[in-house]
C-alpha cells in the first residue's frame, strides 16, 4: 500500500470502517491501545445500542459526508465524554461534525464548546513508589500550608553552598526518627514522637549453606527477601535481627514442590500461621505489577470460599486490597487476570492465559530455598 493509499483509508468514509470493530482484533495488531479506546469511543457512538436512534442516524448520515479522519472522529468523541446530559452530547456531537479544516482545527472548536471542567483539588494522600537500589520515594499531598511549613523548616539552617535537597533529605529523616532534639531551625521544638525503625519477624527463608555463611559473618553476598516488599543482605540481618530471647527467630517449612507446609482448616479466615507461610511463599503482593509488600496485603482464596475453595496453604496468596477486588474469581470471566497456584507458589494468569511470575521481588520462599520458579506462559 502506498502512503497515500493510507492516508485515503484513513480519512475516506472511515466512521463506516469502524461499524465492525472488535478490540481484541485491534489490539492484536499491534494498535497502540490509547488509540484503540478512541475507535471504541466512536463505534459505540455511531453503531452502539441507544435510545436515542433518531439522533444516531443523524450524526452517521453527518460523519460519513464530514471528511474527518479516524483521529479527529476520536478526538471529538473524547471532548463529548465531558457532557453528561444525553441531549446536549448528541447536539454537541452534530454541530462538530460540521467542523472543516485540520486536527487542530477540530481540536480549537471543540474545545470552545466542550471547555475543560474545573479541575477536582487532589485528596490528601501518602503515596509510597517501588523501592530500587537502597532507595524509595514517598509523595505527600496535604493542605498548601502544612507543605508549605514544612518546606520553610527543611530549608531553614541549610549551607547555601552546597546542593539543598540532600540536606534536606537528612533533615526530614531526623525529624522522623527523632533526632533533632529541642534547638533545631526555627518555630516550636519538636515533639518526642518518632518513626520507629520497622522489626520485621527474620522467618528463614535461606537454604541451609546460605544461613550458616550469615552466622559465620559471610553473609554479604546473601540477599534475603522480607514481606514488606525490600530486601537485605546476610550480614544486615545478623547485625540487626539476632536470634534473642527478646527477638525470637522463627522457621517456616517448605517442600520443593507444594510450597509451605499445609495447615488445612476449614474456616474462612486463615490463622496466624497460614498468613504468615502464605506471605513467606509470596513476599508482595501475588499481582507481577504491584509494589505492595504481602505485610501491607489480604490473604485471597485462589477458588474463592464461596465456590468450595477451602481454607489451606494451596489455596492462598496475598494480594493488596485493590488487586484482590479485581481479581477475576470466576475463570471464566477472563477480564482483569487471576491468580493460580504453580509450584507452590502463587502466579497471576492473564486474560489469555499467560502466566506472569512476580519479577519485581523475586524472593518467595520456593525461588529462595529451591530455585523454582513458575513456568513463563
Amino acid at each position: 500500500m502506498r502512503f497515500t493509499e493510507l492516508v485515503r483509508a484513513l480519512s475516506d468514509s472511515v466512521v463506516d470502517a469502524l461499524a465492525e470493530f472488535d478490540r481484541e482484533t485491534a489490539l492484536a495488531a499491534g494498535i497502540e491501545p490509547n488509540r484503540v479506546r478512541g475507535w471504541a469511543r466512536v463505534h459505540d457512538a455511531f453503531f452502539g445500542r441507544t435510545k436515542w436512534t433518531k439522533w444516531q442516524r443523524r450524526a452517521l448520515d453527518k460523519a460519513r459526508g464530514s471528511g474527518l479522519s479516524i483521529d479527529q472522529l476520536a478526538y471529538i468523541e473524547s471532548r463529548l465524554s465531558l457532557i453528561d446530559d444525553p441531549s446536549t452530547r448528541w447536539k454537541t456531537r452534530l454541530t462538530l461534525l460540521g467542523t472543516r479544516g485540520n486536527f487542530d482545527a477540530v481540536k480549537r472548536r471543540a474545545k470552545k464548546l466542550v471547555p475543560d471542567p474545573e479541575p477536582t483539588p487532589p485528596a490528601d494522600a501518602v503515596k509510597f513508589g517501588r523501592a530500587a537500589s537502597g532507595k524509595q520515594t514517598m509523595t505527600v499531598t496535604a493542605d498548601q500550608r502544612l507543605i508549605a511549613d514544612t518546606e520553610h523548616f527543611l530549608r531553614d539552617g541549610i549551607d547555601t553552598s552546597k546542593p539543598a535537597m540532600p540536606q534536606m533529605s537528612a533533615k526530614f529523616e531526623d525529624l522522623l526518627r527523632g533526632n533533632l532534639g529541642s534547638g533545631s531551625g526555627s518555630g516550636p521544638a519538636p515533639t518526642t514522637s518518632a518513626v520507629p525503625h520497622a522489626q520485621p519477624r527474620p522467618m528463614v527463608l535461606v537454604g541451609l549453606p546460605d544461613y550458616v555463611s550469615i552466622v559465620r559473618g559471610e553473609g554479604d553476598e546473601v540477599i534475603l527477601g522480607l514481606t514488606d516488599g525490600t530486601t537485605m543482605t546476610g550480614a544486615e540481618f545478623l547485625n540487626r535481627f539476632v536470634a534473642t530471647a527478646e527477638n525470637e527467630l522463627e522457621a517456616a517449612v517448605f517442600h520443593p514442590e507444594e510450597g509451605a507446609v499445609n495447615l488445612y482448616r476449614l474456616s474462612r479466615f486463615a490463622n496466624q500461621k497460614q498468613r504468615d507461610l502464605a506471605r513467606a511463599a509470596m513476599p508482595t503482593c501475588s499481582q507481577p505489577f504491584c509494589r505492595h509488600g504481602a505485610d501491607a496485603c489480604e490473604i485471597h482464596h485462589v477458588t474463592p470460599w464461596a465456590r468450595g475453595g477451602e481454607t489451606n496453604l494451596a489455596n492462598l496468596a496475598p494480594l493488596c486490597s485493590y488487586h484482590n477486588r479485581v481479581n477475576d474469581d470466576d475463570p471464566r470471566r477472563a477480564r482483569r487476570g487471576r491468580i493460580e497456584m504453580h509450584r507452590g507458589t502463587p502466579v497471576w494468569v492473564s486474560p489469555r492465559g499467560k502466566l506472569v511470575p512476580q519479577m519485581h521481588h523475586r524472593y518467595g520462599a520456593m525461588s529462595t530455598l529451591f530455585g523454582t520458579d513458575p513456568p513463563p506462559g
